[in-house]
């Protein structure tokens, strides 16, 4: 929401912006490994996930609302940008606190090479559904109730209210979790036999690991193609379809996200069928070559004449990443084992630390060229709908060419990933041999 708050309404530039989205994403790269190794090592009674799933889960939920509470229209850019920074590099700990525990404990749900795919598909499912939430946003902000005093939008109370909202929800999801989840590997694996993790462990040791390093690049190329443009979807919407009329196009949006829902739980269904026969590296490949089709397709799809395209647009684009981010999910748990395997450790806290902190840097990076690339295509917020044809332009051919260039990266990469379906297999019966069933 960074960019239809502190840009559209609030009249920040995109280029500082993207900037301050960049040092914010960074910093929650940071955080990861520090909050992977933490769990990895973490001993009571609950487990080594779930502590963390309530603390951090019920903190990030309180401190939601805050990245928008205190900002007032009356600041200085300055100002705001500081206001950014400052409540992100506070709010980001919390997060990690419990997405890092949150993504172990997916990756040690199960032991079985394709069981693991099925739980990654319902996990994208539904976090594709809830999603939604993310495209309802803006509609929600920008209701007549939250007008100012010149009956202009007032985004950024909207915003305060969503985020309270949403952060309740989290709060009450934390508790459910903690209540409900369990630890498969803890009790006869890790408590029993482990020595703690050491630090380094947690980013160092765990790059050592090559089918790893292979699937945390072609993540990184993937999502980093994909986070560059991002905010480009927004402004296509309102500026190349709707003329520049927010209310029109944050309407589309919504039905965007309800699109990108129902095309994200397709993706991560169908795709994790797919690799079920195939063979999740065959798929990954696939995949690729679906996503070029897609991505080139928004050339014609953001069309003002037929705005309806856009919607279809929008849940092709969901279909092919969830479709990709849980078969590369699926893989790192296969990787986990890889590595139980040489060094007798189960350290899907530091892989999954390490994992997210790649992404993050790949989002991180997108992010900050976002702002950038939006501003060098010559958009100017206070030009409203009367953008020019190069903007326009600009904002259509960035939009296909620059995930393109990150698929490309992404498939070659997807090719050389060595853990097939038999070489997990034969992992598997070796772990079972040397430290027994789970």
């Amino acid at each position: 929401m960074a960019f239809a708050v502190f840009n559209i309404y609030l009249g920040v530039s995109p280029a500082f912006i993207g900037t301050a989205l960049m040092v914010n994403r960074l910093w929650d790269a940071a955080s990861d490994p520090f909050f992977g190794w933490l769990s990895d090592n973490t001993r009571t009674r609950f487990g080594r996930r779930r502590p963390y799933l309530l603390f951090g889960g019920i903190a990030a939920g309180l401190g939601l609302p805050l990245l928008f509470f205190f900002i007032s229209p009356t600041w200085s850019e300055e100002q705001i940008i500081a206001y950014m920074l400052v409540s992100s590099m506070i709010y980001v700990p919390l997060m990690s606190s419990f997405n890092m525990a949150f993504q172990s404990l997916g990756n040690e749900m199960t032991p079985d090479y394709d069981e693991r795919t099925s739980v990654m598909s319902f996990k994208g499912a539904i976090q594709k559904i809830t999603e939604i939430g993310n495209f309802c946003a803006l509609q929600f902000a920008s209701m007549a109730i939250f007008n100012d005093a010149t009956g202009r939008t007032n985004t950024l109370r909207g915003m305060q209210v969503y985020t309270g909202i949403l952060g309740g929800i989290m709060v009450l999801i934390a508790i459910v979790m903690f209540l409900s989840v369990r630890e498969r590997y803890y009790a006869k694996v890790v408590e029993r036999n482990q020595e703690k993790v050491r630090l380094r462990e947690a980013f160092f040791e765990t790059l050592k690991c090559k089918p790893f390093r292979i699937q945390m690049l072609f993540t990184l190329a993937y999502t980093l193609g994909g986070s560059m443009v991002g905010t480009l979807g927004y402004y296509a919407t309102v500026y190349v379809v709707c003329g520049g009329n927010e209310k029109v196009g944050n309407t589309w949006n919504t039905w965007m996200g309800v699109a990108g829902s129902v095309g994200g739980i397709l993706g991560a269904t169908l795709i994790a069928r797919l690799a079920n026969k195939l063979g999740k590296r065959h798929a990954a490949i696939l995949t690729c070559f679906a996503a070029y089709l897609v991505y080139a397709s928004t050339w014609w799809l953001y069309n003002p004449t037929y705005q309806w395209m856009q919607v279809v647009a929008s849940g092709s684009i969901a279909f092919v990443c969830a479709g990709f981010i849980m078969l590369s999910c699926s893989m790192l748990a296969d990787v986990m084992d890889y590595d139980e395997l040489n060094t007798g450790k189960r350290r899907e806290g530091s892989f999954s630390a390490c994992s997210s902190y790649t992404q993050k840097v790949g989002l991180s990076l997108g992010a900050g060229a976002a702002g950038w690339i939006l501003a060098g295509t010559g958009f100017d917020s206070k030009l409203g709908g009367a953008q020019s044809a190069h903007a326009i332009f600009m904002i259509r051919f960035f939009l296909a060419a620059i995930p393109i260039m990150g698929i490309t990266a992404a498939l070659f990469l997807v090719m050389k990933f060595p853990l097939t379906r038999e070489k997990v297999a034969e992992i598997r019966k070796a772990l079972e041999l040397k430290r027994g069933k789970v």
